[in-house]
């Protein structure tokens, strides 16, 4: 019985689309009675919000001013204490929860908060407002981590060094190392710092999932204790995300509302393991576990790097999901650096540039390659379409190139392709060489390969080297795959006892090679 040809390779589940596409992403769009009731309500509430929240700054700031008198924030820095940290607790957390009623939040606590001792960390989540700094006062205002250019904003500035929070700098190159040794101090001073209060996703998202969380607020290895916040309102004004509505709309939104409701709840904290002591990731894991677990969330492997590819997605004119990647597990399991990603991110698009939506039919992908639509090149084009809808999206690009092309372009690839091509051996290749063995490959007569063949050929002598052969491929992986894909299907035919469309009985390094690199039937070659 001749062998059977499997076209829909399984795919390995790690590298399977996460259950919430875009995490970044929010809509606000008011019906007409919602924006009726806003103006309504906004024409008293915020008049009169606006005055109550200026009178309650008015007394904030000398506060403030008091209690961070001649307090350094740099070098050895300790904690407040005597009348400092009273004023700090007592005062500033009372001033702090009479801004936020002023503002229209009515604050529901759940669970009870542990000591500095017992947990020297609370990691709150999911993180997808400004307005979050509400679960800050309700801890009693424990330090934070900030970017130190936010204490010279105006007024705000000043509150946020009441808390003496651990300052991370941009200009510094050693900052994040300073940065989780400073949290580690703080965390194992036996309660002699406040606790540090942390927001381990590292950017805002729409409340959907629960991101990837960073390992600053685990590396210390001490018991964490998992924060919840919730806004259970009908209208949802305080998400503020990468692709959604400007803080200032979300604010005015915000004052019109009659009241806002939150929800603060505190889980029992979380006492990390020997190996999650040792491993930080995995204790970031397991408490984001019990996070989602509570809130009823999926998890995905979203992190901010995902946001800068976004950003990079629309400078190039792709939508800006098409960044989305899930760059934790992506740069992981297949070793890439954000680099490399945003490299590819560049070729993708330059695929892409002439359709909407940012996916890539096979029509666009052989009009890329120069090549019209055959089975090898189907072929491939189905290797990389993972979920089998017929477009190839930028996560799907890169996990294909990265898994099947590069692999398949080596140097004996190279070797095998160009002997091949160079049909008289006189180490070159003409325009009819290529062009023959191409209209033979893929099966078209009229085959029109003058603009491939040009492009190749960079010195415009009108044949090509195999130092220019090479660097081609070496910057075109797809041609490789593409290559190998196609004498695998003369193998193919081989087998089934059909008239191969040129010598099948090529050279075994290519039919090697191909089964070195092609994807397992049951995985893609990396290891979960």
């Amino acid at each position: 019985m001749p062998p059977q040809r499997v076209y829909a390779l399984p795919r390995q589940r790690s590298l399977l689309l996460p259950a919430v596409i875009n995490p970044f992403a929010h809509d606000l769009n008011l019906t007409k009675a919602e924006k009726i009731k806003c103006f309504l309500l906004g024409i008293i509430l915020v008049p009169l919000r606006g005055i109550f929240l200026l009178l309650v700054l008015m007394v904030m700031w000398p506060v403030s001013v008091m209690i961070t008198f001649r307090q350094s924030l740099k070098g050895a820095v300790e904690p407040m204490t005597g009348w400092r940290r009273f004023m700090h607790k007592r005062v500033m957390t009372f001033l702090g929860r009479l801004y936020f009623f002023g503002m229209g939040f009515r604050v529901v606590v759940k669970g009870k908060q542990a000591s500095s001792v017992k947990a020297p960390i609370l990691a709150v989540a999911p993180h997808s407002s400004f307005f979050d700094a509400i679960v800050c006062i309700e801890a009693g205002l424990p330090s934070t981590v900030s970017r130190s250019e936010s204490l010279e904003a105006p007024v705000f500035g000043r509150f946020l060094r009441c808390v003496q929070p651990v300052l991370v700098s941009r200009k510094d190159p050693d900052s994040r190392r300073n940065t989780i040794l400073e949290i580690e101090r703080r965390a194992k001073s036996g309660g002699h710092w406040p606790q540090v209060l942390i927001f381990p996703e590292g950017t805002c998202t729409n409340r959907s999932c629960l991101i990837t969380f960073k390992q600053g607020a685990f590396v210390p290895g001490v018991p964490v204790q998992p924060v919840l916040i919730r806004y259970p309102n009908k209208l949802d004004t305080v998400t503020w995300t990468w692709q959604g509505p400007k803080s200032a709309r979300l604010l005015l939104l915000t004052l019109c509302q009659l009241y806002t409701a939150v929800e603060v709840e505190f889980l029992p904290p979380q006492i990390p393991t020997e190996m999650e002591k040792k491993c930080p990731i995995k204790f970031a894991q397991s408490v984001r576990a019990v996070m989602a677990e509570s809130l009823g969330l999926p998890v995905t492997d979203h992190t901010y790097e995902d946001c800068r590819l976004m950003i990079a997605a629309g400078e190039l004119t792709l939508p800006m999901e098409a960044g989305l990647v899930e760059f934790t597990k992506i740069s992981r399991k297949l070793e890439l650096k954000w680099d490399s990603v945003k490299k590819e991110l560049e070729s993708f698009a330059n695929i892409a540039c002439s359709c909407k939506g940012g996916r890539i039919t096979i029509e666009e992908f052989a009009s890329f390659l120069k090549l019209p639509v055959s089975p090898a090149l189907q072929e491939l084009f189905t290797l990389f379409d993972r979920n089998g809808d017929g477009t190839i999206d930028f996560r799907e690009y890169v996990i294909g190139v990265t898994v099947l092309c590069r692999p398949a372009n080596n140097e004996e690839v190279i070797q095998t392709a160009f002997k091949l091509f160079d049909i008289d051996e006189d180490n070159c290749i003409t325009q009819e060489e290529f062009s023959s063995l191409l209209r033979s490959a893929l099966g078209v007569c009229d085959l029109d390969v003058h603009s491939l063949f040009e492009e190749i050929d960079t010195d415009g002598s009108g044949h090509i080297t195999y130092d220019e052969f090479c660097s081609f491929a070496l910057t075109h992986p797809e041609y490789a795959k593409l290559f190998t894909t196609y004498i695998e299907l003369q193998r193919y035919q081989g087998l089934q006892g059909e008239e191969p469309d040129f010598d099948a009985s090529l050279p075994h390094c290519c039919t090697a090679s191909h089964n070195n690199h092609q994807e397992d039937s049951t995985s893609d070659k990396k290891d979960d």
